[in-house]
Parts: structure tokens; C-alpha cells; sequence
């Protein structure tokens, strides 16, 4: 006697399947650290009508596990953060001049030769890219060459807030030694709270929506390479910003400071 033929599968079972694959692929794309939050917000990205509730159900049944503070490695470090800041930027995420907020954090981008990561430090009066690192380790080195970019560049003749989350690389001794010489104050997200930075975190979405996803890359080198074309050569200069009233951050950046030599 022959066996039966298997029922197909219904619509939710196989939506679920679907998704669970999409949950698989954007937990993979972060490093294996995204937590259900941040995968229900990369899957509405990609035009999924998701909830978190469901995101964590089927991760959890995809045996896909949250990790509590994503930015650090598991089993590296132990016990509490060496040096934690208030949450001061507080979501206040409009400025109105430049060079007085920048927000800070690190992304992961695979590819052939394992993961490179990247740090940014971001301007929000005009959402620049003011300083970044790419590098195929993630300690605080990444994380303050990224703020050593920023403040070459920048030269700020005023005390800036550099707010990021509570990882490792921000809460290391060396990097709070670095604030304190160079005339910044640290501000930092409450663990486990990604809104709290989400100026950064919509920086990285537009990334991988943009460039990252359309790509394979071979080498660090040649992602390192494209992750520079995308900042220097189109974000900064050319990308229009909903916030900028659709100028790029230089653009915008332009005409701010036309508007003080004019007086305005």
C-alpha cells in the first residue's frame, strides 16, 4: 500500500516558513547577534508586515536566540560595563547647530573572508558621517579611530555629546580617556533599548538597503572599499534627507553656513 500523500502546506504555515528563513538571513547579516527587536525591524524593511511578538515566536522556534546586549561577543565580557553614562541625549535626536550631538555605532558586513565591521560617528544637525572605521576585529580601537576620524575632521571648538550604547568598545577605560581629552561627553542608550540610538541604527538600514544587500564581496578590502564609495562619494554629498528638507547632509551643511555668513 503506498503512502499517502502529505498535505500541502497551509498559507500560515507556510508564511511562517517564509519568514523564519528572512529572520535566519537578517540574524545571519548582523553577525548572529540581533535580537527579535532589531530582526522585526530589518524584516519591515523588506516590506513584511511583522509584529515583534511574532519575529520572537518564530525565532524561537527557529532555536535563533536574542542575545542581551547584542554589541558584545558572547562569553568575552564578563560582569558589568566599566564605565556607564547617563542616558543624556535622551531621544532628543534635532539639533540645531552643527557639531554639538554626534552618535556613534558599530555594523557588520560579511563577506568572504569573514566578517568586517564598521563603526560610524554621525552629526545629527545634518545626519553627516563625520568619522568612520572599518576593520575585521571589533574592539575599542575600531570604535575610537572611527571618533579620531570625527574629531580630525570636525576640529569642534565647543564640548560635543557623543552618544552610543552601552558595548564593550564605549564603556572601556580607554575610550572614556579619550572623551575627557578631546572635550566630548559621553551619553549612552539604556541596555537593550536600540531606539535609543536610532539615528545610527537608520544610517546602517540605509546601508544594507542601499549598497550592502546589492553586493558580494570577495576580500574586507573590496567591502571596505564600496562601504567608502557609499559614504564619501553619495551619502555625504548626494543622499536627500527627509530631515535636510531634502538636501544631502553637505548640502545642508552648505547652507547653514551661508545663512551665518549672511547674517541670517
Amino acid at each position: 500500500m503506498g503512502l499517502e500523500p502529505k498535505e500541502p502546506l497551509s498559507r500560515r504555515a507556510q508564511d511562517d516558513a517564509r519568514q523564519t528563513e528572512l529572520i535566519r538571513q537578517a540574524w545571519c547579516d548582523s553577525g548572529k547577534v540581533y535580537g527579535y527587536r532589531k530582526l522585526a525591524d530589518d524584516l519591515r524593511d523588506q516590506g513584511e508586515q511583522v509584529s515583534e511578538n511574532r519575529v520572537a515566536r518564530l525565532a524561537g522556534i527557529a532555536g535563533i536566540m536574542a542575545q542581551v546586549g547584542y554589541k558584545r561577543r558572547p562569553g568575552r565580557y564578563g560582569g558589568e560595563p566599566a564605565v556607564v553614562a547617563s542616558n543624556t541625549l535622551d531621544r532628543q535626536f534635532e539639533v540645531d547647530t552643527p557639531d554639538k550631538v554626534w552618535v556613534t555605532d558599530i555594523t557588520y558586513i560579511k563577506t568572504h573572508e569573514g566578517w568586517l565591521y564598521l563603526a560610524v560617528v554621525i552629526d545629527l544637525f545634518s545626519r553627516r558621517v563625520v568619522g568612520w572605521s572599518a576593520q575585521p576585529r571589533m574592539t575599542t580601537d575600531l570604535a575610537l579611530q572611527a571618533l579620531l576620524a570625527a574629531v580630525w575632521r570636525r576640529k569642534p571648538k565647543a564640548k560635543v555629546m557623543i552618544h552610543s550604547d552601552q558595548g564593550s568598545q564605549f564603556t572601556s577605560r580607554e575610550w572614556q580617556l579619550f572623551l575627557s581629552q578631546h572635550n566630548l561627553e559621553a551619553s549612552m542608550s539604556r541596555r537593550g533599548n536600540c531606539h535609543d540610538n536610532a539615528v545610527a541604527e537608520s544610517f546602517f538600514k540605509l546601508l544594507k538597503r542601499e549598497r550592502i544587500r546589492r553586493r558580494t564581496y570577495l576580500t574586507r578590502e573590496a567591502a571596505r572599499q564600496d562601504v567608502f564609495e557609499y559614504i564619501e562619494m553619495f551619502y555625504n554629498p548626494k543622499r536627500k534627507h527627509t530631515n535636510n528638507g531634502m538636501l544631502s547632509p553637505v548640502d545642508f551643511e552648505t547652507r547653514r553656513q551661508k545663512l551665518n555668513e549672511a547674517g541670517v
